[in-house]
């Protein structure tokens, strides 16, 4: 067997390790991949551990792609075949090539590339990608997440292979992770959701009923990063940065950065110019010294309201999942203007994009009449419980929502669609009519939902691969969660492999 692992940034040193775990436990005998860092296919090239076939680096196809003979015959023979319809929908999952993000910080929003530009970037990833497929022939292609033009384009080539794909994504309950043929949704939980739903008696029930009556009883977030924002709207902390160990902490690691950068001019396209960073890391401390405090709005028990959450940017969760709701003010809008005269739109920011969107951005928020905008640090569940209807993109808001019998609006694919108790708003136009229907129809199911956790519950691992990626996990947990992966991979590969005999 052959398989394919695309190494995700620093995901990499993860993903070598699950390598080794498949070919010492599951007979996995040949590796290929694609890379995304130079640096990344450096250690890949030189460590001895494991001997990777071919390794498609994507730095290096976007060098090859400056000197493209630009082909638009070419590209139209590739959007009829891999178009969706068109091929606008890769460039635009990607944050670096489509706003130039990722070398600049958030709210910077410019592409560095011309249209021909980015013509010949998919021009030349598509041809690499199919010869290397070609090529390496994998019987697998395992990704992290699809967030770019590589791995975008590598999932749709391959499907149209019938290579084997499956994406990884998070459960958001606690540490559960899914493996999925489609990234749009959960595809084996969906499947068992289904079957469940016909009456079969999930061997989860238990502790889907137990998870649902200890979170309602205690809501929480489910992600362990959350917990290092809980104090991001504080105006005192945003001056932190000037106390002298920081101060010093953060010179160090400038010059260093500026030294390898005098020492090794060449770059990867993705990696960001320790001069802009010192420029909106800058920008940014500023506009959290100055604060927002005068622009957040009292929350008010006693109103009729609805929740908007915004987003954290730029994520794939809306690029890749709602790419048409990426104007966030636009859709609070759209929102402010479908829903009863008498109630409130209340918006929340999300905690880590503190000190990122500019007071402007919260003035043109303030601008409409029935918005209020709630301080970051708000107990986001209390607001949920308040709330007669909550509205998202993608958001965990949204399933957090569900679980305390809230109704919902999603504007993009989300796993939680599956629930007759989500709406999903693909028509502005049919917006306000789905408000009303949710506001006056809503009819929670418990059994639903409890049958949907269950799926999920049977159709997942705790294995916390994010923050294992992330930030690493202790050796016996490091080593734990790599196991259970790997044992996971193969379980879901052979499962699919039998079903299609």
């Amino acid at each position: 067997m052959k398989a394919c692992l695309v190494f995700q940034r620093r995901f990499t040193p993860v993903a070598h390790k699950i390598a080794i775990e498949l070919r010492d436990k599951y007979g996995v005998s040949d590796f290929c991949g694609y890379v995304y860092l130079r640096s990344s296919a450096r250690f890949l090239r030189n460590q001895k551990d494991v001997a990777y076939g071919g390794l498609l680096v994507d730095e290096e196809i976007h060098d090859t792609s400056v000197h493209e003979d630009l082909d638009w015959d070419y590209l139209e023979e590739v959007e009829r075949e891999f178009g969706i319809p068109y091929l606008w929908p890769y460039i635009a999952v990607d944050r670096v090539i489509r706003h130039g993000l990722g070398v600049r910080e958030y709210p910077h929003d410019s592409s560095p590339y011309t249209h021909e530009d980015m013509a010949r970037m998919l021009q030349a990833t598509v041809r690499a990608i199919k010869k290397f497929l070609e090529r390496e022939k994998p019987d697998l292609v395992f990704m992290p997440v699809v967030s770019s033009l590589g791995n975008m384009l590598l999932f749709h080539i391959a499907q149209k292979k019938s290579i084997r794909i499956l994406v990884g994504a998070e459960t958001r309950i606690k540490g559960g992770y899914v493996f999925s043929e489609d990234y749009r949704k959960f595809s084996f939980a969906e499947t068992r959701f289904r079957v469940l739903m016909r009456g079969v008696k999930s061997p989860r029930d238990g502790d889907a009923r137990a998870y649902l009556k200890a979170y309602r009883a205690k809501p929480h977030a489910y992600h362990y990063v959350m917990e290092s924002f809980k104090d991001s709207g504080a105006r005192l902390k945003a001056y932190s940065w000037l106390t002298p160990w920081k101060l010093a902490r953060s010179l160090r690691w400038l010059s260093e950065r500026i030294v390898r950068t005098l020492i090794d001019p060449a770059h990867d396209y993705m990696e960001q110019s320790p001069w802009w960073f010192l420029l909106d890391a800058t920008r940014r401390k500023f506009r959290l010294m100055r604060g927002f405090s005068d622009l957040y709005d009292v929350y008010d028990q006693r109103e009729q309201f609805v929740y908007y959450p915004l987003h954290l940017e730029p994520e794939m969760s809306m690029l890749l999942l709602a790419p048409r709701w990426t104007d966030q003010i636009n859709l609070i809008k759209q929102i402010a203007e479908s829903i009863p005269f008498s109630f409130k739109l209340y918006v929340k920011e999300h905690p880590a994009m503190v000190g990122f969107r500019t007071r402007q951005y919260y003035r043109e928020l303030k601008k409409i009449p029935n918005v209020k905008l709630i301080h970051p640090n708000h107990d986001s569940h209390e607001i949920i419980k308040g709330s007669r209807l909550v509205f998202t993109q993608t958001g965990t808001a949204g399933w957090e929502a569900l679980l305390l019998k809230k109704p919902v609006i999603t504007f993009g694919d989300v796993y939680y669609n599956s629930l007759s108790m989500t709406k999903k708003c693909t028509d502005i136009e049919t917006l306000s009519s789905l408000v009303k229907t949710q506001l006056d129809n809503f009819i929670f199911n418990e059994s639903e939902l409890l049958n949907f956790i269950s799926a999920l519950l049977e159709e997942s691992e705790d294995i916390h691969l994010h923050e294992l990626w992330e930030k690493g996990l202790d050796g016996s947990a490091e080593k734990t969660s790599i196991e259970r992966f790997a044992e996971f991979l193969m379980r879901t590969y052979r499962r699919g492999q039998k079903s299609s005999q």
